[in-house]
């Protein structure tokens, strides 16, 4: 049995979320979270919220036990991208992409 949890529209560039995403794969709901408590990148905070909701879901919707749970799959895809105007020297103009991410976190129970 497996829980997910979907972070969608993350104001944060996909390759800042993945760094911290290879951290966590495949361990332990309780390791995990120290890791993203204990590491200084920005993603870490929207991870931390996603990991909590993960936890809840499996708890609540699938009565799993806490303990025996774990990161089995986790992955970032890229979503909408925004488009902004730099102005710049002599009526020039350089495009901003202000990108954003949707992060899928599972977790499984260990058998």
């Amino acid at each position: 049995m497996e829980a997910r949890a979907y972070l969608k529209n993350a104001r944060i560039a996909p390759r800042k979320v993945q760094i911290v995403l290879d951290l966590i794969r495949g361990k332990d709901v309780e390791t995990a979270m120290a890791i993203l408590k204990n590491t200084p990148k920005s993603a870490c905070e929207y991870l931390e919220k996603l990991l909590k909701s993960a936890i809840a879901n499996a708890e609540n919707n699938f009565g799993m036990s806490r303990n025996d749970l774990y990161v089995s799959e986790c992955f970032v895809c890229p979503g909408p991208v925004m488009k902004r105007i730099m102005p710049r020297a002599q009526g020039r103009a350089f495009r901003i992409l202000k990108r954003t991410s949707h992060v899928t976190l599972v977790v499984k129970e260990k058998e």
